[in-house]
Order: structure tokens, then C-alpha cells, then sequence
């Protein structure tokens, strides 16, 4: 019995055995990683996994530019828990995997996997998002793939700083956005200029070069025929640093775990990829792959706020009950539920689309609930920060890492409004791919997904000159159906039926405002003993 009223933080659990909804989901979408996912599990979940990301966020990054004699050397130094969590990750094989097979359900698996990493320590998915989205670019190019294959498909952590040669496994980050734009990368002045060896070298600057300990960057530069992607590693090929400066590291809101820097490029050697002047469609197919991981991250901060909240209102007592037995708390924390739950049927069906190559869910559905996810993971770890009151708000507890995580995922490969646009363009180059969306959705069983889904397609027949100010309602729109059908077909009734009735025909915004019928029977199944 909790006889003196405080309640520690939620841990010491196996993450993927305590969420009834993603075991019965992997069960069915991918039962070959119900066992090593159940193992991850209990791994992440340990008392010692939470230290380590305690010590990851609390001792951040340093960087060390110069050594004892002057020499400009660039290094960032980590404490040792950085490193055993990219070890944890990387064992489990979910970098690559995906690339790896052809297995039903492998993306579902991954998925799941980074979503239960997400709930301990988020940093860290950083790097191993940017090195997963390199793949499918680098494999259009054989003659540069070929040699790195092994590295980006081994299951082995390798934190040395040396040449790509004497690597086991490597790690690869991006530097794409300026001082001068960020979304619009058009206005790339970093420029490039080939050497007669058929290498280019690269002048410029980099307002955010993601993880710039990675073993190699994907850097977008300017040529005569525009903006081009190219491979810039570390090291050049003769083992000499390639020229690039680290001017300082960012001070970040949140994700203070992994390094991010500003950067300058003084002739730094890299190598062409793709077609000179293709650069952003090269990195417009790489933010597919990074877009889904944002979605993923977020969802994964909805279920540690909520189970955290979740626990505390259980054991915490207040004007003679429960915290969880009051209606009004019993309410705010099943419209957490909800939303977590949601989020991660969403996140597991986009992963389904991107097995299966389907051009709805990769190139629709993905910027919209990037947008929608990321945005919802805002509001309610605030949510369950608040639900902790003065503990959640203290650095001492993991609710403010969560709150300071929260917004990295809605800016990082777009914002907002970018992901707005980003749907009505898909609309406009494939009418018929958002038709036949729409269509799936008009078959809904419950008339306020039939009623939104013909709302929108209105809207999307409209007035062009209007739709643009109205792109977020139609990001929203389709997520919302896209969850309420989720939760129709594979929640329970009770759940899916608050779910229709508190997302559909009313505001909704603010947590907590509509009554959840039956919210003690989704408390009791969103988090298993």
C-alpha cells in the first residue's frame, strides 16, 4: 500500500507485454517480433535502460575543437550511455532489416521496435533514422552502395571516429538546411564544384548538420544545374579529415542526447548522388522514410506520457479516492488513451503502406499525419506533465524530457504548414490515388468518418484558390478518418466508439473536454499490470 502518497516513475516494466493493443496488433500484422520484441521489451523497460537515458540527456554532448597542441580535430565527445543505447538499437537489427528481406510484417517490427525505443530515450532514434533513409537513396547507385552495404546492414555498434575502410558499421546524418532557408531548400548557396577526378568539393555552410559524428553526410550543394545531393564522409578516401569545421554545437530545446551542429565547408571532398541539379527529388524520396520515423517518435511519446500519467493517477490518492477513480481525471487520461492508441494503429498502418508500396498511405498519408501526430504529442505530454503537477515539471523526472522531446519531430523534415502543402500537392499529382482514399473511407461503418470523408472531398473539388488556406483541415480530416476507421476495425467496441464519438462533430482540441463513455474500461486495457 502506498501509505505516504508518492508515487515513483513507471519502470522496471517490459514496454511491449504492458500495452495489450501493440501485442495483439504485432500478433497479427508480425508474429515472427512478438519474441525478440517482447525481449527489447523487458530490455528497455529495465531500471538500468532509464539511467542510461537520464545520463544521455543530463550529460550532453560536448565538442572539442582543437587538441592540447592546436591542431583543429572537430570531436564531440558523448558519455558512455549514448553509445550503449545506439548499441541496443542497433542489435536489434532495426536500421536495416527492412531493406534486408522480403518477410511479411518487417516493417510492422520495425516499426514497433522504434516506437518502444521512442518511449525511453528519443535522441538517440536520430541518427538511426537518418542512417535508414540513406539506403534506398544510396542503393540507386551500385558503384557507391556496393562497398557499404555490410556496414549499414551489420548489427554491431562501432562509436570509433576513423576512415569508412576500417569500419564494421556506420553511421550517416544530413546537412541540408542554411542560415538563409530551411524549408525551402532552393535557396542553397553551399556550392559544389567537380575536380577532375570526377569528386566534387564543397564550400559552404550548415546552419543544422544532424549528428556530426556520423561516419558520413548526405549534404545538398549547389552546382550549375542546382541544388545536388552528395555523399561526404568523414574521412576522404586517401584517410586524411575531409574539411569540414564544426563551428558549435546547438543548444536545443530537447532532444539534448544527440549532437547537433553548425558547420563550414572548406573544399570538402565528396561524391555525387544522383543526377547533378535532382538533389531535392533525391531528398524528397529520403524524407518518406524520415517523415514515417517523426510519426513513430511522436506516437511514442503519447504512450510515456500516458503511462506515466496513468500510473501516478493509480496510485496517487487525493480528496479520498484514486486520482484514478475521479471522473473528471478518469476522462482527461482516457482522451490520452485514445489518442495514444490511435496514434499507434496510424503509425503501424503507414508502416503496412510502406511494405507494400502504397502510394495513399506513403505519399498521402504520411505528411498528414506527420503533421497531426507530432502535433497531438505536443499537447498531451504537456497533458501528462500537468497530470504529475510539480513532479512532472522537475528535470528530476522524465515527464519535462518528454514535453522538451515533443516538438523536434513537427519541425525536423518539415513543419506544419510544410506538411499541409505537402498533402494538396500529392492531391494535385495523383487525384485518383486521394480518390480511391477516400473512397476506403466512405465505406466506413460509422457515419461521422462517411461524413467527414465527403466533407473533404468537397473541399478538394472546390474553390482552388481557397484550398490552400485550408490545407491543415484537410491534413487533420484525413487522419481522423484514417483513425477512426483503425480503431473500428481492430479496437475493442468501447474504445472506438469513444474514439467516433470525441473526435468527429465537435472541437476536440483541448483534452478532456468530452465526456469518454466507459473511460474506466479503456484505463483498465491501455496499461496491463
Amino acid at each position: 500500500m502506498n501509505t505516504d502518497n508518492l508515487v515513483d516513475e513507471w519502470v522496471g516494466h517490459n514496454l511491449l507485454a504492458t500495452d495489450p493493443a501493440l501485442l495483439a496488433a504485432l500478433r497479427e500484422a508480425a508474429p515472427q517480433a512478438v519474441e525478440p520484441l517482447t525481449r527489447y521489451g523487458a530490455e528497455l523497460g529495465s531500471a538500468e535502460t532509464a539511467q542510461l537515458a537520464r545520463d544521455a540527456n543530463r550529460h550532453g554532448p560536448q565538442l572539442r575543437q582543437l587538441d592540447a597542441r592546436g591542431r583543429r580535430v572537430d570531436l564531440v565527445d558523448f558519455h558512455p550511455s549514448w553509445h550503449a543505447l545506439l548499441a541496443m538499437y542497433r542489435r536489434q537489427g532495426l536500421i536495416a532489416d527492412v531493406f534486408a528481406t522480403d518477410t511479411p510484417g518487417r516493417w510492422a517490427q520495425f516499426a514497433a521496435g522504434c516506437y518502444l525505443h521512442g518511449q525511453v530515450e528519443a535522441g538517440s532514434l536520430c541518427p538511426a533514422t537518418m542512417t535508414q533513409a540513406a539506403i534506398p537513396v544510396l542503393a540507386r547507385q551500385p558503384e557507391l552502395f556496393a562497398p557499404l552495404r555490410d556496414k549499414f546492414f551489420s548489427r554491431e555498434h562501432d562509436p570509433l571516429d576513423r576512415p569508412l575502410t576500417e569500419k564494421p558499421s556506420i553511421w550517416v546524418g544530413m546537412g541540408m538546411t542554411e542560415k538563409q532557408g530551411g524549408s525551402d531548400l532552393r535557396r542553397v548557396t553551399t556550392s559544389a564544384v567537380e575536380r577532375s577526378d570526377g569528386s566534387y568539393a564543397i564550400t559552404g555552410h550548415k546552419w543544422f548538420f544532424s549528428a556530426p559524428t556520423s561516419d558520413a553526410h548526405l549534404v545538398l550543394a549547389r552546382t550549375e544545374s542546382g541544388p545536388t545531393c552528395f555523399w561526404l564522409p568523414r574521412y576522404t578516401p586517401d584517410g586524411s579529415r575531409n574539411a569540414v569545421q564544426v563551428m558549435r554545437l546547438k543548444d536545443k530545446l530537447g532532444n539534448r542526447s544527440n549532437a547537433s551542429s553548425e558547420v563550414e565547408f572548406h573544399g570538402a571532398w565528396a561524391r555525387r548522388l544522383g543526377d547533378e541539379g535532382r538533389g531535392i527529388p533525391t531528398l524528397i524520396e529520403m524524407a518518406g522514410y524520415t517523415r514515417l520515423n517523426c510519426v513513430i517518435g511522436s506516437a511514442a511519446l503519447l504512450r510515456a506520457g500516458l503511462v506515466q500519467a496513468l500510473h501516478n493517477a493509480r496510485e496517487r490518492f487525493a480528496f479520498g479516492r484514486h486520482l484514478a477513480e475521479q471522473p473528471l481525471m478518469q476522462t482527461v487520461l482516457a482522451d490520452l488513451a485514445l489518442e495514444s492508441e490511435a496514434a499507434m494503429r496510424l503509425m503501424l498502418r503507414l508502416a503496412r503502406g510502406f511494405e507494400s508500396n502504397e502510394p495513399g498511405w506513403q505519399r498521402l498519408m504520411t505528411p498528414a499525419a506527420k503533421l497531426w501526430v507530432c502535433k497531438r504529442a505536443i499537447e498531451c505530454t504537456g497533458e501528462a506533465m500537468e497530470l504529475l503537477g510539480g513532479n512532472g515539471y522537475v528535470e528530476d523526472g522524465m515527464l519535462a524530457r518528454l514535453y522538451r522531446e515533443a516538438p523536434v519531430n513537427s519541425i525536423w523534415e518539415g513543419s506544419g504548414n510544410v506538411m499541409a502543402l505537402d498533402v494538396l500537392r500529392a492531391v494535385a499529382r495523383e487525384p485518383d490515388v486521394a480518390s480511391t482514399l477516400l473512397d476506403e473511407f466512405d465505406t466506413s461503418t460509422d457515419a461521422p468518418v462517411r461524413a467527414e470523408s465527403q466533407a473533404l472531398r468537397r473541399l478538394l473539388t472546390g474553390d482552388p484558390a481557397a484550398l490552400e488556406a485550408q490545407a491543415r483541415r484537410v491534413a487533420q480530416g484525413l487522419v481522423l478518418c484514417a483513425q477512426g476507421r483503425l480503431m473500428r476495425e481492430q479496437s475493442s467496441t468501447i474504445a472506438a466508439d469513444a474514439f467516433i464519438a470525441t473526435r468527429f462533430g465537435a472541437d476536440g482540441r483541448l483534452v478532456g473536454t468530452q465526456p469518454v463513455s466507459q473511460a474506466a474500461r479503456i484505463l483498465n486495457a491501455a496499461l496491463a499490470d
